[in-house]
């Protein structure tokens, strides 16, 4: 059989279904038992082995990603403010504690980051991504990316994500997702406001610099920004402004 994208697509699904239903038997014994192995199998069967991402771009990494910041978005995507209905159809069941530990637990895998992906737009696209990244731009009131995902672009705990070692396109459409509507976070979701104010080729700017950029310091979250967050953002705790 020709394995096309579509074909692909299907068949990681597929896998994800039974990965889903083999969980969900351990789910329904004992929710708080020592079987992270199979809870995860329906995580791993897209973002790839441990949480590393998948080859094809589409599904980031959650390996190492802040505990506080991973269990945010399972609860968005249970809770509808993320829409992506595999996602939901796993998560809808699930309790908030479950949730919690799952994030856990791919918060505290350390695993080597791939070198980036080749970019290769206009130097012109790379200076715009990284002035936007660097310092924002005041006359729009777009604050600097690392204002709050902190200087190194590797996210801080307990609730900001890293920017680095994620595929330009899965950036490029979180923005849109944000800028659309489509992608929502706790209120006041501080990126849908960022999101806005920046045009498409802000967007793929930004994503084209970051996706270029290699992931220092084995991407490990910073433990807390040096000056309060620019913007008050949901879900992000008073201890990490």
């Amino acid at each position: 059989m020709i394995r096309t994208p579509l074909t692909a697509a299907l068949s990681r699904v597929a896998a994800v279904l039974v990965a889903a239903a083999a969980a969900s038997s351990v789910v329904q014994a004992s929710p708080t038992a020592g079987d992270m192995e199979q809870r995860v199998l329906a995580c791993t069967g897209c973002h790839g082995a441990e949480g590393r991402a998948a080859a094809d771009g589409y599904y980031p990494r959650i390996a190492g990603k802040p505990a506080g910041y991973l269990y945010n978005q399972l609860l968005n995507f249970r809770d509808g403010r993320r829409q992506y209905p595999l996602m939901t159809g796993l998560l809808q069941t699930l309790s908030d504690d479950y949730l919690r530990e799952m994030a856990g637990h791919f918060a505290a895998l350390e695993l080597p980051y791939p070198p980036p992906a080749r970019s290769t737009p206009k130097a012109a696209t790379l200076a715009r991504g990284e002035a936007l990244v660097r310092r924002g731009d005041a006359t729009r009131d777009i604050p600097a990316c690392e204002s709050c995902h902190g200087n190194a672009l590797t996210g801080v705990a307990p609730a900001i994500p890293g920017l680095l070692g994620l595929p330009r396109d899965y950036l490029a459409a979180q923005l849109a997702g944000w800028k659309s509507g489509i992608r929502q976070a706790h209120a006041p979701d501080c990126m849908a406001q960022i999101a806005q104010r920046m045009s498409a080729d802000d967007i793929q700017a930004v994503a084209h610099w970051l996706s270029s950029q290699a992931v220092a310091g084995g991407g490990k979250p910073a433990a807390r920004l040096d000056k309060p967050l620019p913007i008050r953002c949901g879900g992000v705790q008073e201890g990490a402004r």
